[in-house]
Parts: C-alpha cells; structure tokens; sequence
C-alpha cells in the first residue's frame, strides 16, 4: 500500500468506503501498528478503556455475517472489520498503566502514589451510566484515529453503526456485561473512489462569545 504523510491528504482523502478489493489483506504485524498508533489517542485519566476484536478470518466474518446484515459487502469484501468495544473494567489495568508511566520516567512516584488512590475513588463512585458515558467519549477518540490511521497506512475503512450490538460480545467470546460495543470499522483497500460529502459551514456549526 501507499503511505500517506501529509496530514491534509489523509484528513481530505477519507472516505466512507464500502467496497473493497478483497484480494488485498492487512498482516497481523501492520494490523497491530494501526491499532498502536490509534491507541495513542487521549483518555479519561488515561484508563484507555478501548478493546478491539479484529475479525479477518474466513470464520470471523461467517460469525459476523448474520449480526451486519446491512452491512454484508463490507464483511464480504473488507481485509479486516474491527469491533470496538470499551471495557467497563478497564480500572483494573490502572495500577499497570501508572506504573508503567513511573518506569519510562514519565511521572514521579509520589504523583502516582497520589493518582492512583484518587482515580480509583472517582471511578468507583460512578454510576454505570456515568462511566459508560465517560468511556464512549473515549472510544470515540480512538475510532477517529483508527481510521486516520489507517488512511496514514493506504487503507481505507467505514464506521458502521448498523449491527446487533445486543449479540456480538458473546458471538466473539467476551462477556457482554463487561464489554460494550461501540461501532464496527471495516478496513481495506478501496474497490472504488468513494464520494464527497456536504459538510455545514463553521459559521453554523461554532460560535465565538
């Protein structure tokens, strides 16, 4: 594939796609490159509540099928379609990631030893909606920057809304109580250009005061 490295090209050149070349297909190592860079979005507290089930296989997509049914060309013809979830539990990784942070010298130990206790009570202190809320922001953060990503890398990809989100934790093995489903992106090298879409003008969409 053709990298891109001009911002501009990668932000103007997206496109919803939906139809791919299915002869081309993604590597585990390129994959997981894409997922890196968009993992590097930000987070609430940094508890990067993300997780993402790459569904490339011939099996995947047979499981998938039936729970995208207005989506079957992407499945069909995409390299890959990711699922993104948000794990309600991801505090548990919070003692991993501050420490981690103490490690490479990005934070003092004592600045930790303050946060960790702190976030922990805020965490706990939340509702299921709350927290949910909280991390949907941050999936959204991380989906944007998937797909710029892999623009970055000379592929294209479509966010896809349109799915049972009701059954697919448990179609991939994961317990639907603790993760929630975001959106579905397929991911691949365009079978066609795409088009152009109509966006509202800043003076509609912001305001100075």
């Amino acid at each position: 594939m053709t990298k891109h490295n001009d911002f501009n090209e990668i932000i103007t050149g997206r496109r919803s796609i939906r139809n791919y070349d299915p002869t081309v297909k993604i590597s585990r190592e390129e994959m997981g490159q894409i997922l890196e860079t968009a993992a590097l979005a930000p987070s609430s507290v940094n508890l990067q509540p993300w997780r993402f089930v790459v569904i490339d296989s011939a099996e995947g997509k047979e499981t998938l099928a039936p729970l995208a049914k207005f989506n079957q060309r992407q499945v069909t013809t995409s390299a890959a379609v990711i699922a993104v979830f948000v794990d309600m539990m991801s505090e548990e990784y919070l003692e991993d990631i501050y420490n981690a942070a103490v490690e490479k010298g990005y934070m003092p130990a004592d600045v930790k030893d303050k946060q960790v206790p702190s976030i922990k009570g805020l965490v706990e202190a939340m509702t299921p909606e709350q927290k949910k809320e909280m991390f949907l922001i941050d999936a959204g953060l991380v989906s944007m920057q998937l797909m710029l990503a892999a623009r970055a890398h000379g592929y294209d990809t479509n966010p896809i809304g349109g799915y049972e989100k009701d059954q697919i934790a448990e179609a991939f093995d994961l317990d639907k109580e603790r993760f929630y489903p975001v959106m579905l992106i397929s991911i691949g090298k365009a079978a066609d250009q795409g088009y152009p879409s109509v966006r509202l003008p800043v003076d509609v969409i912001a305001q100075w005061k």
